[in-house]
This record gives C-alpha cells, structure tokens and sequence, in this order.
C-alpha cells in the first residue's frame, strides 16, 4: 500500500496504519474493529516493513563453493521394500552427500551431545496420499469476526435488504452483501482476504499461517500433505515458504513454490525415491515456478527497477525413520524432542549475510545479528538469483520429537532451539495444530512485525523390528 500524506497527529489503523477519521469504528482499508483497540498513536514498527526499507532485503553475495555444507542429495530410484541406506554418493560437483544426527549439524546451536535413547512410540498417520495446499483455498476457514457495536453511526442495516441465501455476509455490520471487489454493499468495509489467516491440519502435521499486526498482506505460504511409499508405511510432508518483500509479487512467489515442492515430493515418495534426493529435486521444481512467474508480468507492468518475484523455501519430510530437510534462504526447521531433557537442535543454516559473517569468522554471532545487514537473504528462489545449489541433510533420531518448519516472522520471536523448545507446548506431538496455533500466538504477542507461518511436523521413532518390509 502507497503511503498517503497525512498530519503528524491524525491517528492511524493499528493493523494497516490506514489513516483514520474521528468517530470511526472501523478502518475503512482493511477493516479492522477500532472499537475493541485503544489507539496507541506512538506504537510504531521496531523494524522496517514497506516504504523506504523492505523485510527481506537481498543481498548480491556469490554462491558458496562446492564442498559447502548442505549439498544435495543422492540420486534415488524405485526401491524394493524402500528399505534405504544412508544417502551416498556424491553431486553433480562431486561434493559428497551429508548425512547428520541433529546434533551433528555444523554451526548449530545445540549442546553437541548425542540424543539420550527414550522409549516410547506414536502412530504416523495412516498410509494414505492427501495433500492441504492452503495458498489460494477453496473453502478457507472464515476469520473470526469481529465484536459487531451496538450502532455504527455511519451506517444502519436496519432497512439493508436481506442478503440471498449463500452470499457472504460482511464481518463488520453482520448484514450486508459483500460485493466483488471485497467491500461490504451495506457499510462498505473491506473484508479480511482468505490469505490473512490459514490453518490446515492432515493427520499428524499441522500448519498456520498468519497476516501479523504489521504487514498489510500475507506473503507467506504453506503445503502440508501425506503419501504412501511403495511399501505401505507412510510418509509425511511440510513445506513453508516466505515470499522476499523487495520483490515484486512476493506473495504469489510463495504460493507458487510450496504448491509446486509439495506436488513434486509426494510423486517422487511414491515412486520409491530417496527422500534426501526428492527434496533436492522437489526445491528445483519450485525454483522453475518462481522463475515462470518473472515472464507472466503483463508488459504495462513492467519496470526495470522491480526484482523479479523471490521467496525463501524450506521443507520437512518424514518417511521410513528417516527425517529430511531440505531448504533455500532464512526459513528455518528445528527440533524438538517429546522429551524436554533432551537437547533441541537448530536442522538448517540461514542464507543470509549475519550467517555468511559468522562462517567466515569476520564477526561473532552477536555483533553479526545485530548489524542492521543481519537480515539480508544471500539465497532465495527467484530469476534472478544466482546458481541455485538446494541445500539438503538427513537424520535418523533416536527417540521421538517434533520439528518445527517456519519463516522469520516466528523465529525472530523464538531464535534459538532452547527459545523455540520453551515456545513449544509439551503436547505437541500429540496436538500439532494447537501447537502451531500457539507459536503463531507467541510471535503476535511479541509484536507480530512479520508474516508468521509454521508447520509442526511430529517424529516417531519406529518401533523395535519394524521398518521395511
């Protein structure tokens, strides 16, 4: 949204910042309940949203050498039973394919020791192919409404015509129509747009995803699905991915990447192929439909100055006792193990130029993160990013947990593994999508600056002979 001029003292949406006229009782830009929100007229962003500076600002660094950790996986083939073996191999630059214990991943923030043993097992869900891909929803849920005044003295609904049966009804005066453009007939309040609030739930994974208190529109997206392998036994995906704000579309970006991963890790499981290798190859396919997007720009709108569309990926998959991460940019995978006495491990490496100074020695965590650059993506899923080299690693844990899939707009709230273990309910595995409601919440209760999404993938340890058959 263009910033309008307005006077210094004029006060403003607390959800858009849309400027507000006295006597409102609702925003007239996104519709917003004024009634139930004292204004805060000096509570403004701790960081840069739109306007001169932009969320996820990309930065031009040159693409890590072979040999970098995260190289991608092995190639994979229909497997007789899917019994896999430790993804082997090696790239197309000859880099050998890792494979970790979460604790052995280099450069994170856990303890370092291995993963106590602890008993005990939970069902993975059923081996049946189901997939939730929320970014354009055919029957999103409805958003809650909004406390309805006792009178709005701009509007009265008492003489509005009774909408027909199966139009959908304004949030605000609970009586008119809502038209084409997203306006209400009767009081003329926009409506929340589906993408403000999703929540999907399939199985043992769970995903939400939320507009935040800052951003005026949600440029995240997420898929959450469920395949068989050739097997039977079942396999689990979560894909998050976080539309680059610099971009141009960057919402679209998003939804177009997960859709793409998503579809493309569920057939390449369900021909036997090594989940390490479907992840490498699922991060490709969401590349080429990020990259399409570039082209589909009707030529009026086309600048030279706009970047093409851009978002960061990254993804969980849990199959056969194996857990694969794969990812692309700053999104984040930690786990979580059901057991809090043992240590949470962050699974991935950001893009970004803090970790690049980090890696190189230039700078200690701390002085990096707090330079005003720490933010700024060096890899992300765009036309115009450079030779993009996925990022993928494999591990067996040895006890159950859950991992946590999510963009910045929850770990900035929840940074470390410790923060994010203490952020987790203990039920989580037993309640993914409550779980995820409740991180959602802890990064709007910290400010919500960002678009928040987060799937909460629960792991199971196989049980004692089980496996392939």
């Amino acid at each position: 949204m263009s910033q309008m001029h307005r006077s210094a003292d004029q006060p403003t949406c607390p959800s858009c910042e849309e400027p507000l006229e006295s006597g409102d009782l609702f925003c007239g830009g996104c519709g917003y309940d004024l009634s139930a929100v004292k204004q805060h007229p000096d509570d403004h962003p701790t960081l840069v949203m739109h306007g001169a500076g932009q969320t996820e600002p990309r930065t031009p660094v040159a693409p890590a050498p072979p040999g970098a950790a995260g190289t991608p996986g092995s190639p994979g083939a229909p497997a007789a039973g899917v019994e896999w073996p430790p993804a082997t191999g090696v790239d197309s630059s000859g880099t050998p394919v890792p494979a970790h214990l979460p604790e052995e991943v280099p450069g994170l923030d856990s303890t370092g020791s291995r993963l106590p043993e602890h008993p005990g097992d939970f069902e993975l869900p059923a081996p049946v192919r189901a997939s939730a891909v929320p970014p354009v929803p055919s029957s999103p849920p409805s958003p809650p409404a909004p406390p309805v005044p006792s009178a709005d003295p701009r509007t009265s609904a008492a003489g509005a015509p009774a909408p027909p049966a199966g139009a959908k009804i304004c949030v605000a005066c609970r009586a008119g129509r809502v038209d084409t453009d997203g306006y209400c007939e009767n009081c003329g309040h926009a409506q929340p747009r589906e993408r403000d609030h999703m929540e999907q739930e399939l199985c043992s994974v769970a995903a939400v995803s939320d507009r935040g208190l800052r951003h005026h529109r949600n440029e995240d997206a997420f898929a959450v699905s469920s395949a068989a392998l050739p097997d039977g036994s079942p396999a689990v995906v979560a894909v998050v991915c976080d539309g680059v704000s610099s971009a141009t579309r960057p919402d679209e970006a998003s939804a177009a990447a997960s859709a793409s991963a998503n579809e493309s890790l569920l057939g390449a499981l369900e021909r036997g192929t090594h989940p390490q290798q479907a992840m490498h190859d699922a991060i490709l396919a969401a590349a080429e439909a990020v990259n399409a997007l570039a082209t589909s720009v009707a030529p009026a709108h086309e600048h030279h100055h706009q970047n093409a569309p851009a978002c960061t990926i990254v993804g969980a998959v849990v199959a056969n006792g194996l857990l694969v991460i794969g990812w692309i940019g700053d999104s984040r995978a930690y786990w979580v193990p059901d057991d809090r006495g043992g240590p949470p491990a962050r699974l991935t490496e950001d893009d970004s130029w803090a970790a690049q100074m980090v890696a190189a020695g230039l700078m200690s965590e701390a002085e990096a993160y707090a330079d005003e650059r720490a933010h700024a993506i060096t890899g992300w899923l765009g036309a115009d990013a450079y030779e993009l080299e996925p990022h993928t690693a494999s591990f067996k844990p040895d006890r159950p947990g859950v991992v946590v899939v999510c963009t910045d707009g929850l770990w900035n709230y929840a940074e470390g593994a410790d923060e994010m273990a203490r952020a987790l309910p203990a039920d989580a595995a037993l309640r993914p999508l409550h779980a995820a409601q409740v991180l959602v919440g802890h990064a709007l209760d910290g400010g919500g600056h960002d678009n928040v999404t987060v799937a909460v993938l629960p792991f199971a340890v196989p049980a004692q002979g089980a496996g392939s058959a």
